[in-house]
């Protein structure tokens, strides 16, 4: 997902997942997934024609129970740029 938050250009990583027996969602954002949100907001920049702005990357945990509310949590910055992109 890309948002804009204020100056700030933002692109989402959502993971859901219905119980955290094997960690948090945000573990499923490996090296690799990295890499790929990297280049695919490379390439959503340059189809803007590179503009002078500020991006992150966050990614929204969504924890869904059968017995409870889901559960959402933001972390905002939750990854850099991936080397050996640069921007």
């Amino acid at each position: 997902m890309v948002c804009r938050d204020n100056d700030t250009l933002v692109f989402v990583e959502v993971k859901t997942r219905a119980r955290e027996d094997f960690g948090r969602p945000v573990e499923a954002v490996d090296r690799e997934k990295r890499k790929r949100i990297s280049r695919g907001a490379l390439a959503w920049l340059r189809m803007l024609d590179n503009p002078d702005i500020l991006f992150r990357f966050d990614v929204v945990e969504v924890i869904i129970t059968d017995d409870a509310k889901p559960r959402l949590e933001l972390i905002k910055n939750a990854f850099p740029l991936s080397k050996p992109y640069l921007y």
